[in-house]
């Protein structure tokens, strides 16, 4: 399987990523068992957590995730065959939050502790924190890379300006390198990414890990009336796509899919990977036919006309 390389990092990854944000809050540890397990003996290998995961469910406390992911490891014995990512600085109650040194030191023990491992491959700003400077930021990763807790690091939710800034400080300083970006980015999630981001992460070389990839569902073709919302958790955020922009996408999607003999889904993750710059879309899974569906995109092939017709129909210029 082709493998790309997550920015300067020299850490190879295949072309897409398995999200880790629905274990312990849509599907149990047994079900999020079989998914990673089916992830990685088909040879893909980036797994993404996030230690705020699941708090925003009732009765849970964050962790929840990485907890799961943990277990996996311990009962697996795959750690050599995972490149591990997960994220510091969202509210996790109190002032556990942000990106100051003492919240980054006291976080990384936490996960490593739930993921029941002694080092983290991507560890990862989940969003900017305008209070805490970002050269303090970037010294507790330097300190963390240096006891080898953490081997690369990345932003999530950044802005051009704010990343670029990281990166002058980072080279002036010889701190860690941001060396990858998790934005919101998809077929209908165009511009925020495009505008600027994009341009800058490929003069950079910063590897883009994409989330909400498959617009939280939208583009698996699944959602096209209000009366198709009570098919998920996530039903009731599909209004916002159903508008004129919206149905042109997925006309364009059942047109490429019915032309490729492929899903919806496979067309617009494969879109993605195709995109200059991309490492690996991120991806969520709550059953294994669902994953298998996933994991086909990376076989698929779209032609220069096929790339056009989606293309136009999720303009945003």
């Amino acid at each position: 399987m082709e493998k790309r390389k997550l920015g300067n990092s020299g850490i190879e990854v295949a072309p897409l990523a398995l999200g880790g944000n629905v274990f312990g809050w849509t599907i149990d540890e047994p079900t999020s068992f079989k998914i990673v397990d089916g992830f990685i003996d088909a040879g893909f290998n980036l797994v993404d957590t996030a230690d705020v995961y699941s708090r925003w469910q009732a009765g849970h406390i964050g962790g929840e995730s990485e907890a799961i992911i943990g277990n996996w490891l311990k009962k697996s014995g795959k750690r050599d065959k995972v490149v591990l990512a997960t994220k510091v600085g969202m509210d996790m109650g109190g002032e556990n939050k942000g990106l100051s040194q003492k919240h980054i030191f006291k976080s990384v023990e936490d996960s490593l502790k739930r993921l029941q491992t002694d080092y983290i491959d991507l560890y990862q700003s989940h969003k900017d924190d305008p209070d805490t400077p970002q050269e303090e930021t970037l010294a507790a990763y330097a300190e963390l890379v240096k006891q080898g807790k953490i081997r690369v690091i990345g932003a999530s939710n950044y802005s051009a300006a704010r990343l670029a800034e990281a990166l002058s400080i980072s080279e002036q300083k010889g701190y860690p390198v941001y060396q990858t970006l998790q934005p919101e980015y998809n077929l209908y999630a165009r511009e925020g990414y495009e505008k600027e981001l994009e341009p800058f992460c490929v003069q950079r070389g910063i590897g883009v890990i994409t989330y909400f990839s498959l617009a939280s569902g939208f583009l698996r073709g699944k959602y096209r009336a209000e009366s198709d919302f009570g098919k998920s958790v996530r039903g009731g955020s599909m209004k916002r796509f159903l508008n004129e922009r919206g149905f042109k996408i997925l006309a364009a999607l059942d047109e490429v899919s019915k032309q490729q003999n492929a899903t919806q889904a496979q067309i617009a993750l494969t879109w993605l990977m195709a995109r200059k710059g991309v490492s690996a879309p991120i991806v969520s899974a709550t059953n294994l036919e669902q994953l298998n569906d996933i994991l086909k995109s990376v076989d698929v092939k779209l032609d220069s006309s096929a790339i056009d017709k989606l293309n136009q129909a999720s303009e945003w210029k």
